[in-house]
């Protein structure tokens, strides 16, 4: 999740378990230890600029990692508190606001490693946006309400609006992937591999991703009352042991690619526009389309040097306007 939202639920989780003389004090530890896990993407290196996105969400977002976060979060924060908490008090506040940083990401499609060491593996539940203001707002206001009236009540009410929320967002993530597998059975398909992920900001309109026969397509689909399909693209998926088979395997570059298809599940294909580059095909600036987010570019002429990470940000008006047509379920227009 964004930040704001990682350090309202630590507040809230810090007030839910605070008495009344301590709910103020317990917001400001909750939100500062519901931050703390993100400190991950400070990882980066000048040289290769893969670190910084295989290092975030990694072991700091771990279960195995919360009480040691916590304690980081405690320590950090005593000589600031020590003249009006407790260290056991400062603990537990900042072990609440920090239990669940890892949990809420996973709940997002970007992906987390959630049981890290025992596994290396990137969990997404697919269940909310990484940004989204439904979920967010409401939490906020009970957070702001509770540190007002020191109620720890009103605190708890907002984790049950966020819990709800999530519910929610999980029958639509079952419905979304349902009305994908129609889809991609009235197509013909059976698909390999297969995703759904809420668009930005909202649990009603969804992207839609399956590997067909090595071809990775895509399409956006509106799930209201009833399900509306925006029928999308499809690009040839990049394999790299075989796409770049005369790439010497020990190098840099090599290496780079490998390292980028891990972390985008295997929805790898190459840039659209862009000679030189492969692209995270599960993200795109629009729901139905194949422009990326974000991709590596590289010099092949240049096997020993690290490939480039590169975000892409084309939200043009048009763009805009084609948006808010699916969320709101209107006919595209040509």
């Amino acid at each position: 999740m964004d930040l704001l939202t990682q350090g309202v639920l630590g507040a809230a989780l810090a007030q839910a378990g605070s008495k009344q003389t301590e709910t103020r004090l317990a917001t400001g530890i909750g939100f500062a230890a519901g931050l703390l896990a993100d400190a991950d993407a400070l990882i980066r290196s000048a040289n290769d600029s893969l670190l910084t996105i295989e290092y975030h969400r990694h072991f700091t977002h771990s279960l195995f990692f919360i009480p040691f976060g916590a304690l980081i979060a405690a320590i950090i924060l005593w000589p600031l508190l020590r003249k009006h908490i407790g260290f056991k008090r400062l603990y537990v506040f900042s072990l609440l606001g920090y239990s669940l940083s890892g949990f809420i990401d996973a709940c997002t499609s970007y992906g987390t490693h959630l049981f890290w060491p025992l596994s290396d593996e990137r969990v997404s539940f697919h269940l909310i946006s990484i940004v989204d203001p439904i979920f967010t707002i409401p939490l906020l206001i009970a957070v702001v309400l509770a540190y007002r009236w020191r109620r720890a009540k009103l605190a708890q009410l907002g984790l049950l609006f966020a819990a709800m929320y999530l519910a929610i967002g999980y029958v639509q993530m079952q419905r979304a992937t349902s009305a994908m597998q129609t889809l991609a059975l009235q197509r013909g398909h059976t698909p390999t591999q297969l995703i759904v992920k809420p668009t930005f900001g909202n649990i009603l309109l969804w992207r839609s991703i399956y590997i067909e026969n090595e071809k990775i397509v895509v399409d956006a689909i509106r799930m209201g009352v009833k399900k509306k399909v925006y029928a999308g693209e499809s690009i040839q998926r990049v394999d790299v042991e075989r796409d770049f088979s005369t790439l010497d395997k020990d190098s840099v570059l090599y290496q780079d690619m490998q390292r980028f298809s891990f972390f985008s599940a295997g929805y790898l294909a190459n840039h659209p526009s862009k000679p030189n580059a492969l692209a995270d095909i599960r993200y795109s600036i629009l729901p139905d389309g194949l422009e990326p987010l974000w991709g590596i570019e590289f010099d092949p002429t240049q096997p020993q040097k690290h490939a480039k990470f590169s975000v892409y940000r084309n939200l043009t008006k048009q763009n805009r306007q084609r948006f808010f047509s699916m969320l709101w379920g209107e006919a595209l227009v040509k």
